[in-house]
């Protein structure tokens, strides 16, 4: 990831955060044949390391799940909010024209090296974690006692979890920090006008008091 300074955060609880608001990572393994990736669900222990732990499951067939167990470092990926940028939006197109398009997003990459285990102990309890964490709120939350037990140890022999202690995060949030305190308002404007969830979010961000300052 480029690692802008006027885009880069390092705040360990809006990193965290992030990692619980868009909780569906790339990981991203090497191997001899090249990159492998996957798309899943981490769950994150905050309290567990320096920079918190994070935990997961790839089905048995999946080719990563064996070859993590050599991959040693990986990086997970998780994506935020991203939309795009028209020149349209800066008030300094209709006085210079010099300006183009771009695009704005939050993420942040987490760094560590990778366990994997198969225990079913272990494994049930990163399920009930998981499933704990994302049926939080729903007026009759589903809990893995709900199935059968036979289904559910059938489940844990075709799965194997992932522990992934970080060692590093890096959160960027390009928010057009890059641009003039009133080319800036005109992005927040332009991307809270869209029908576009992830627009609004942007826009949302901006006036976070959360969020980098633009330049002058």
């Amino acid at each position: 990831m480029y690692p802008n300074p006027a885009f880069c955060f390092d705040d360990l609880p809006r990193l965290h955060q992030h990692l619980r608001d868009h909780a569906l990572a790339l990981l991203i393994s090497q191997t001899s044949s090249g990159p492998l990736i996957s798309h899943l669900p981490l769950w994150l222990d905050p309290d567990e390391g320096p920079h918190g732990t994070l935990y997961g499951h790839l089905v048995r067939s999946n080719p990563q799940a064996q070859a993590l167990v050599a991959a040693g470092q990986v990086l997970a990926v998780f994506q935020g909010p991203q939309a795009y940028v028209s020149p349209a939006f800066y008030p300094g197109k209709a006085e210079h024209g010099r300006v183009v398009p771009t695009w704005n997003y939050q993420a942040v990459h987490a760094r560590g090296s990778v366990e994997v285990f198969d225990d079913p102990e272990r494994l049930l309890t990163l399920l009930e974690r998981l499933t704990d964490r994302h049926e939080a709120g729903r007026a009759q939350p589903w809990q893995v006692a709900d199935a059968p037990a036979d289904f559910i140890q059938g489940m844990l022999r075709a799965i194997r979890g992932l522990r992934l202690p970080l060692d590093s995060l890096q959160g960027i949030a390009k928010l057009s920090q890059n641009r003039n305190g009133t080319d800036r308002e005109g992005v927040r404007q332009g991307l809270a006008a869209s029908n576009d969830h992830d627009a609004q979010a942007l826009a949302a961000l901006m006036t976070s008091p959360l969020a980098p300052r633009s330049h002058p």
